[in-house]
């Protein structure tokens, strides 16, 4: 008999029930004896034994569904070694649960915090087998995670509608889309929705600059500018600073977001009329698109074959639009950021798209 265990931990986002679903179906129709228990809240329910057992009648009719049938929750890395209230020793807890539950194999569908706790997990003895999820496309190892195309669709169909209001009102308009540290759906969103400025984190922006792309287009007769910026995006003299010294400055910051912080620049500086849309939590929800439903499938039967030959301690990804397997400890605590040279970058320069860095 397998028994499987299975939780999702961090935001939530789209596919992650297909992606579940795809690594039972895998195992089911090869194994008719599997047991699947699935950890309520992330590593919340794996800490605490907070579990339900699922059956096949449990991932019928979810491929399209948006969200996480487990439920999720944030559990942040560093704080796993620290006791909780009642000093339980939370790895020890996880440790217990697993082998009281005589587990064959964890399978994780998280992010980058998430990864690092699951090859924690790894360097405990765990067996372990992740699959990649979040809207911002930053784990290292695969060039692609599920969630973030949905999320594109959903951020650049926010572009499209302000496209609209903006012309008819001859605004300045800037879409606030999701990604503290890394541009990847801001890069992407823009580019669909045909911003003409993107201000990403890795690509520290001038206001100056930024001004003189509006005050060109005004001039080639364009009534209206949208912006694209990223929830992390720094201009070049925040980005001078020190995280903590930075950290200081958002604490007494006046604006919500780096994007009001923008737009009152824009019109001290360019006397324009400027509007702030956030979509915010409208990118991770919903349906999933077709390439994302596809792709989790991929990725959940992949996990499936893994756990089926005992090869655990890896994440599944996508390389060359192959699916393959990348070594935990390779994955864990890396970043994939945009690098301000990337063709990506450069092609849409070339489109007249503004960085901001000029």
């Amino acid at each position: 008999m397998k028994r499987i265990g299975m939780l999702t931990s961090g935001g939530d986002c789209q596919a992650l029930n297909a992606a579940m679903r795809g690594v039972v179906k895998s195992i089911t129709n090869a194994e008719s004896d599997v047991e699947i228990y699935g950890f309520l809240d992330g590593y919340k329910g794996l800490i605490y034994g907070n579990f339900r057992m699922l059956t096949g009648k449990d991932f019928s009719g979810i491929l399209t569904k948006g969200g996480t049938i487990l439920g999720s929750s944030r559990t942040p890395f560093k704080l796993m070694r620290e006791p909780d209230e009642n000093g339980l020793d939370k790895v020890e807890a996880m440790k217990q649960n697993y082998h009281k539950l005589q587990l064959d194999c964890l399978v994780i569908l998280g992010g980058n915090g998430t990864h690092k706790t699951a090859n924690l997990l790894r360097e405990e003895g765990l067996n372990v087998v992740t699959l990649p999820k979040t809207i911002d496309n930053d784990l290292w190892g695969t060039d692609m995670t599920f969630g973030f195309q949905s999320a594109v669709n959903i951020a650049t169909e926010a572009i499209d509608c302000i496209h609209t209001t903006a012309a008819s009102h001859g605004r300045v308009f800037i879409v606030e889309v999701m990604g503290h540290k890394v541009g990847w759906l801001t890069l992407n969103a823009g580019m669909a929705g045909g911003a003409d400025i993107i201000l990403i984190p890795e690509i520290p922006y001038d206001i100056d600059s930024v001004v003189r792309k509006i005050d060109e287009r005004m001039k080639n007769g364009s009534r209206f500018t949208i912006l694209a910026v990223a929830e992390g995006a720094i201009s070049k003299k925040d980005a001078k600073l020190s995280k903590k010294e930075y950290k200081e400055k958002l604490k007494k910051s006046p604006f919500p977001s780096v994007s009001y912080e923008v737009a009152k620049e824009i019109q001290e500086k360019g006397g324009y009329d400027v509007r702030v849309t956030v979509p915010g939590h409208t990118q991770r929800g919903g349906s999933p698109c077709p390439y994302d439903r596809v792709f989790a499938s991929r990725l959940g039967s992949e996990a499936g074959r893994l756990i089926l030959n005992g090869e655990y301690g890896f994440m599944v990804g996508i390389k060359n639009r192959e699916i393959i397997k990348v070594p935990l400890e390779e994955v864990a605590g890396k970043l994939k950021m945009v690098s301000p040279d990337a063709s990506i970058v450069k092609e849409a320069k070339m489109l007249g798209i503004c960085f901001g860095d000029d």
